[in-house]
């Protein structure tokens, strides 16, 4: 099997970190060689953040370069469209709409880009886009849009639930399981 990419792309504190965990675990439990990059970016300080999930039969490094990825998994609206040249012409993209101003525009110095669902479309992106904040607080927590996004993901893979599940609950504390279930499913089947 060719090497497939994933970039999981959002704001520090959104839980890619768990996501990638989360699937790279998954794909592990699938029999591929796997290798998930480091966070890079301002994590702790709520900037932009990328994590890479590489995947295949032999995967030499964890890094994406443009226009590799098969799929761009985005916590936030904008950084779905900042990372939106890393997609492969046949990519996907995964986002929630969320908006999350970034400092220029909170400091007034830049507006948020408005009808970049469309903007992305236009250039010929696959965009699924899905508004994952209700659905994580339906499950119990607001912080539980990563599991709705990886909920969503999980459409595009040919991999069972029971192996989905399998792999949360090797990820996910005890005490935050059925929460992190019920968001998985939620995203899933919206």
């Amino acid at each position: 099997m060719e090497t497939k990419n994933i970039m999981i792309v959002g704001v520090g504190g959104q839980g890619s970190l768990l996501a990638s965990k989360l699937l790279g675990r998954l794909l592990l439990d699938e029999g591929y060689d796997v290798k998930v990059s480091e966070v890079h970016g301002m994590s702790q300080r709520g900037g932009s953040v990328v994590t890479y999930v590489r995947y295949g039969d032999s995967v030499a490094s964890p890094v994406i370069d443009r226009g590799e990825a098969d799929f761009i998994v985005s916590f936030e609206l904008l950084e779905a469209a900042r990372w939106l040249s890393y997609l492969k012409p046949d990519g996907q993209i995964v986002t929630n709409t969320q908006e999350i101003d970034p400092m220029p525009v909170i400091i007034g110095a830049m507006e948020y880009p408005e009808d970049l669902v469309a903007k992305m479309k236009a250039t010929g992106a696959k965009v699924d886009a899905i508004d994952c904040l209700p659905l994580a607080e339906e499950a119990g927590s607001a912080k539980a849009v990563n599991l709705v996004l990886m909920g969503r993901l999980s459409r595009y893979f040919g991999v069972s639930d029971d192996v989905w599940m399998k792999a949360i609950e090797k990820s996910v504390p005890p005490k935050f399981l059925e929460l992190n279930k019920k968001a998985f499913e939620l995203g899933k089947n919206c």
